[in-house]
């Protein structure tokens, strides 16, 4: 074997585990790189573990200054963050801890079963609705774009197509995408309005894109169009108080919530960040005579300046017209954070029963995948967000006992659906029209439930 050589400006460190040479660069007239310059030649000062982040090191002589400009260094927090605001309430009796389905013998799981059956009576079936929008065509017949990049579009596609049969896709107004990553969606929902409409009508147009992490490779800075505004938040949506950002107090445009994959809290999260935002004013009386956003639409166009979405918040910013969000994880919500608390205890049932639906929850999407992997088709892949698959199934022996493969997957559905019959519930007692669909097929991603909703709308004057 040969000898490791080291390249030119390379770091001298020599790896042993590596059998290499460490490949950071050297400093010019430096042998090592800044993390091995301890071991330099007459270097006065040592490397120490940085004490807000273990992950790098900093000369101990520098500490104080590196302190200052650390990336991890608690920043001050912006006017909109409002801690919990969106969490929840946090009575003692709702912390309740989960207890793994383990530990569950066999008469307490068909008890849970029992009830999950009961309870899912009377609940509508989940509509098939596969859309398209033609924004999309060209880049889903591009070549160069694989399997998953085509999984992902067909899922934007359908989204778009939901947004724009809602009457919700249109300008002077205000898209907030939450959980928006790279902010994809958000692109298309741009090109899909610059696309359809005229320089003229595609004005006031503002797209707000509410992500907790720091995301590599945003496409939102690549848009600099007059009249569009594209912001980015990055906090948790848990203290996102909308009606403290300042984009949009400007304009005082309507907004649309939209989401592709939120994962588990984060659907409940969002849906109390739009919703229960303080001063947000609930309809007193229904009005006289509603009409569906698109048969609106169809009437009077999608800009007409006739709609009057309903509630409203009294802070200054515009009132809520919709929502369109995939939904996702349902194993990973909690309690604390469900907005269909009440639609539980409606049915009879508990935080603690909850508990167990959400960790049942997983078996629509992984239940086989340890018991029945040999069996699976190649192309059924688990979904977690985008590209992350979910955790394991849980497993009992109690379970495998009485509940074969198929028959698991299928309580897995169920748990969904009920999990998502409470946010249903949820959104009729704000007002809203809202339904759930299959919006791509399952060899798309397995996660393929779109919860929509539209506001009220009242008959206007001519």
């Amino acid at each position: 074997m040969a000898a490791p050589v080291r390249g030119p400006g390379q770091c001298g460190f020599f790896v042993e585990k590596k059998k290499r040479f460490c490949k950071m660069v050297a400093g010019r007239g430096k042998r090592f790189c800044g993390e091995h310059a301890t071991l330099e030649e007459g270097r006065s000062s040592r490397r120490i573990t940085c004490p807000l982040d273990p992950k790098h090191s900093v000369s101990e002589d520098k500490l104080e200054k590196h302190l200052k400009k650390c990336n991890s260094r608690e920043k001050e927090r912006p006017v909109y963050y409002v801690e919990n605001i969106n969490a929840g309430s946090a009575k003692e009796d709702e912390f309740l801890q989960q207890v793994s389905l383990s530990e569950h013998s066999r008469a307490e799981l068909e008890s849970l079963l029992d009830k999950l059956k009961t309870a899912i009576r009377g609940q509508h079936d989940v509509d098939d609705a596969v859309l398209s929008h033609p924004v999309l065509q060209e880049e889903l017949r591009n070549p160069k774009n694989g399997d998953s990049a085509h999984k992902h579009l067909r899922q934007q596609s359908s989204i778009l197509g939901h947004l724009d049969e809602l009457g919700l896709l249109g300008s002077r107004r205000c898209f907030v995408e939450f959980g928006a990553g790279r902010g994809k969606l958000s692109h298309w929902i741009h090109e899909a309005l610059k696309t359809c409409e005229s320089t003229k009508t595609c004005e006031d147009l503002q797209l707000l894109l509410v992500e907790r992490c720091s995301t590599r490779f945003k496409v939102d800075g690549k848009h600099q169009d007059v009249g569009v505004q594209f912001e980015r938040l990055q906090i948790d949506i848990q203290h996102l108080d909308l009606s403290k950002v300042p984009l949009l107090q400007q304009k005082k445009l309507p907004l649309v919530g939209v989401g592709k994959h939120l994962c588990g809290a984060a659907t409940d999260l969002a849906l109390r960040c739009l919703l229960e935002t303080p001063g947000f004013i609930p309809e007193m009386e229904p009005p006289p005579k509603r009409f569906k956003v698109t048969e609106l639409s169809a009437e009077h166009g999608p800009d007409s300046g006739t709609d009057d979405p309903g509630p409203a918040l009294e802070s200054g910013i515009g009132p809520v017209l919709g929502l369109v969000v995939a939904l996702c994880c349902h194993h990973r919500c909690e309690w604390r954070h469900y907005v269909g608390q009440e639609f539980f205890l409606q049915q009879g049932l508990g935080a603690a029963e909850f508990s167990a639906f959400c960790r049942m929850s997983s078996w629509a999407t992984c239940g086989l995948r340890q018991t029945n992997k040999a069996q699976m088709p190649q192309n059924e892949t688990s979904q977690r967000g985008d590209d992350e698959e979910h955790e394991g199934a849980e497993q009992t022996d109690s379970v495998n006992s009485f509940l074969s493969p198929t028959e698991r997957e299928q309580v897995g559905r169920l748990c969904k659906r009920l999990i998502d019959g409470g946010r249903l519930h949820f959104l009729k007692t704000k007002g809203f029209s809202s339904k759930l669909s299959r919006y791509v097929d399952a060899q798309t991603t397995l996660e393929n439930v779109l919860l929509t909703a539209v506001a009220p709308l009242q008959s206007a004057d001519p």
